[in-house]
């Protein structure tokens, strides 16, 4: 009877040992993932902001929205469909700061 006691808890504890170390590689790979995805957009090194940033969207349609992105300091609406993305207006680089370097709103 105590072996099997014993074999049981061997068993259990190094499927927790197991899925320990399953669970640490998984990390540690998305980990490296996200590094080596943010280099590839101009990621966060040495306290960089990434080059394209998410700024708003706005549903128009039941598939289709109006997208608001940064890219490299420039200020882009973009139309999103199932079949299509286009570039509806670029207000350039610098846009959308006032004199004080302050951010206006875009609307």
């Amino acid at each position: 009877m105590d072996s099997t006691i014993g074999t049981a808890l061997s068993s259990l504890l190094g499927m927790v040992i197991a899925l320990a170390v399953v669970l640490g590689l998984a990390w540690v790979s998305l980990r490296a993932l996200r590094r080596w995805q943010d280099r590839g957009l101009g990621g966060r090194d040495n306290g960089a902001e990434r080059q394209i940033r998410f700024v708003r969207a706005l549903p128009v349609g039941q598939r289709e929205r109006l997208v608001l992105i940064e890219a490299e300091g420039e200020l882009m609406l973009v139309g999103v469909s199932p079949g299509s993305i286009s570039l509806l207006r670029n207000w350039g680089t610098g846009a959308g700061k006032d004199a004080d370097g302050a951010a206006e709103e875009v609307r």
